[in-house]
């Protein structure tokens, strides 16, 4: 029997396919694991959703510049970054039904954690000391093979043309941050920014997971919204002490709420880490990593000025002092925020007799922002009417027009997609030239002139 979390998250994928959010990837197909394509409301969430981080992180900031850097890099880039080498995940296959499954994942089932740097072998022993508590996700049974560790990259053979490409690979990129570093001189010396600033990226990134699980949370394809600010070392904790403030902000100001958020501090550091915390979530599934804000000192630019043969030291023309800047990281996956946005805005509700499912997300990232109804389809004289309104207001904001089912039935889907104002078009509008605007929330009416209707809606979103 599932438990009322479980139950959740079901209906959020439900939701979630029902009314166009998100699909599995080629479904047609069987689907792909750990995949997912976003239909015409989720690319609408998605891009409201990084319209909002670009603003509050690159638009409203004098000191943070943008960028966009290629998915494919210099394989160079993961051999300085320490990816080819370090970037794995503990995998073990069940002798019974060959399926693979993450160690830090059965152990974390069973209240047991395992920290990400340990070797093949520590892994081995905390996972022989529990084994008879842990079953096969698949089968059930207890047999697994040695735990190994599995390297997350993902090979491409783009531009080689060997017999075995895979003796000298290329990779989709793992993370967007990289392609940040690596741009970095450039960006100092095409534009007026001085240290302290920071390049913000959005973009895709690509990890080849064991057992990708828990919907969007964890998948092989997803988009990452990366800011690394560079700062001198004496000035890197108080700039990191602003960012950490700044971002939880940002998801308050979003909406979030406050009781469903909380900062996790890592205990085990990475060697060249100053210091680490993580927003969290409340999901369905418990408290998990929704962005990440990092103290990382000066370790990206040396090993890429080391591997490179480049000089990216700074040079402060005030005080004349050469140095490597340290960086502040605040990362966070556009996937992970749409899941935590629709988490937090599922409402479940009676209204007198009936109930309804309405998504009471913040107005700012609904995809649809208001839907045009005539009362009836079948009058002419409403749709007519109803499609002028449509048409004004489209060119503006980004709205539905819908005359299919009864005028409840209407409702009722733009609940589920969270559009916060719906307009009706009745005969009064054809006499008196106003239509009722219905709030999402209270599910209050009100008689606006067709005139006013832009004042009406200019501060609303």
């Amino acid at each position: 029997m599932k438990n009322k979390n479980e139950n959740s998250m079901d209906k959020i994928v439900s939701l979630c396919k029902r009314r166009g959010f998100i699909f599995p990837s080629s479904e047609i197909y069987g689907g792909f694991s750990a995949v997912y394509d976003y239909g015409p409301y989720g690319v609408e969430l998605t891009n409201n959703i990084k319209k909002e981080w670009w603003k509050t992180m690159v638009q409203m900031r004098e000191d943070i510049v943008g960028l966009d850097s290629a998915i494919f890099m210099n394989p160079k880039i993961w051999e300085a970054s320490g990816h080819t080498s370090g970037f794995s995940d503990p995998l073990i296959e069940c002798k019974k039904c060959h399926s693979r499954s993450r160690v830090d994942h059965l152990l974390e089932d069973v209240g047991v954690f395992a920290d990400e740097k340990m070797s093949e072998e520590e892994i081995q022993e905390i996972f022989s000391e529990n084994r008879e508590k842990i079953k096969c996700p698949k089968c059930g049974q207890s047999d697994f093979s040695e735990a190994r560790k599995f390297n997350l990259l993902v090979q491409a053979n783009l531009g080689n043309f060997t017999s075995d490409w895979t003796k000298d690979p290329v990779y989709l990129r793992g993370e967007t941050c990289q392609g940040i570093y690596v741009n970095y001189k450039n960006i100092l010396d095409s534009t007026r920014v001085k240290i302290p600033f920071g390049i913000a990226q959005i973009g895709k990134a690509f990890r080849n997971e064991i057992t990708a699980r828990q919907f969007v949370f964890r998948t092989r394809e997803f988009e990452q919204m990366e800011m690394q600010y560079f700062t001198s070392p004496e000035k890197e904790m108080e700039e990191y002490e602003k960012l950490r403030k700044e971002r939880l902000k940002y998801y308050l100001d979003l909406g979030i709420k406050k009781e469903n958020l909380k900062w996790h501090k890592h205990e085990n550091l990475v060697f060249y880490a100053k210091e680490a915390y993580d927003i969290e979530y409340k999901y369905p599934f418990g408290f998990k990593e929704l962005e990440g804000v990092h103290a990382r000192g000066d370790y990206d630019l040396s090993q890429h000025g080391k591997f490179s043969g480049k000089d990216l030291s700074y040079l402060d023309q005030t005080t004349k002092e050469k140095y490597i800047p340290h960086i502040i990281e605040s990362s966070v996956g556009v996937g992970r925020t749409m899941l935590a946005v629709l988490c937090d805005g599922y409402t479940e509700e009676k209204i007198g007799e009936e109930s309804r499912t309405v998504l009471k997300i913040s107005k700012k990232l609904s995809p649809i922002k208001i839907a045009v109804f005539p009362l009836l389809k079948n009058k002419d004289e409403l749709v007519k009417k109803a499609k002028e309104i449509f048409n004004r207001l489209k060119i503006s904001y980004i709205c539905e027009f819908d005359a299919s089912g009864n005028i409840g039935k209407r409702y009722r889907r733009q609940d589920e997609i969270g559009t916060p104002h719906c307009i009706t078009v009745d005969f009064d509008s054809l006499e008196k030239n106003d239509v009722t605007v219905r709030d999402r929330d209270t599910m209050k009416q009100k008689r606006i002139k067709i005139e006013d209707l832009e004042d009406y809606f200019k501060d609303s979103f």
